[in-house]
């Protein structure tokens, strides 16, 4: 089985769209692209290099669409990206020139791909993807890259929709831009209890 990990860029207050450029993506009049750049720093660039590693890519078409004519010709940062499959979710979209490009079109398509063997998944970006992956329990790991900045606006990685889910901390690393990467693991139900007991 393999492990499905949402990588996500976020904001402290939670909000995950256009963290790269000004025009990576300005649905909803999203007018603050770009804004993880005055935060860049040596020790993200090392743990970014890490989460970049070899493994299949999960993607919503959105952000497929924002990464097919960047990512194919800028591979300096990001040498694998290529190689990898890309499984992408859309029921609009069926066919790319990017090599390695699967779609997927239904919620059992991503379990079957989840149950069968090979590399783990990386979920990049894909704020509705990842709110479907949280709903359906399909989320083993996340690793969130939270910046000291709030916009108030934007998409966001947890709206409404996730159920309650408890998580472990596995490792994290805090640089001095402040930028604090942390990797939580699925670890079952939220457990509650009386503080006064």
């Amino acid at each position: 089985m393999r492990k499905i990990i949402v990588l996500s860029m976020i904001t402290l207050d939670g909000v995950m769209q256009a963290p790269g450029g000004p025009d990576e993506d300005t649905s909803g009049n999203f007018k603050y692209g770009g804004w993880v750049a005055p935060f860049g720093d040596e020790d993200s660039d090392k743990v970014m290099q890490r989460l970049m590693k070899p493994a299949d890519i999960l993607l919503g078409r959105k952000t497929f669409q924002i990464w097919e004519p960047y990512w194919p010709k800028n591979t300096a940062f990001w040498p694998t990206i290529n190689e990898v499959t890309k499984y992408v979710m859309s029921t609009t979209l069926t066919q790319s020139e990017w090599e390695n490009t699967v779609f997927l079109n239904s919620l059992s398509d991503i379990e079957q791909l989840k149950n069968s063997n090979g590399a783990d998944l990386q979920v990049w970006g894909s704020a509705e993807l990842i709110q479907l992956l949280l709903k359906h329990d399909l989320v083993d790991e996340l690793w969130l890259m939270i910046h000291p900045i709030t916009l108030g606006k934007g998409k966001k990685i947890f709206t409404d929709g996730p159920f309650p889910a408890a998580f472990t901390l596995i490792e994290s690393t805090v640089t001095p831009s402040g930028v604090i990467f942390v990797n939580y693991k699925r670890a079952g139900e939220v457990k509650t209890g009386n503080a006064g007991a």
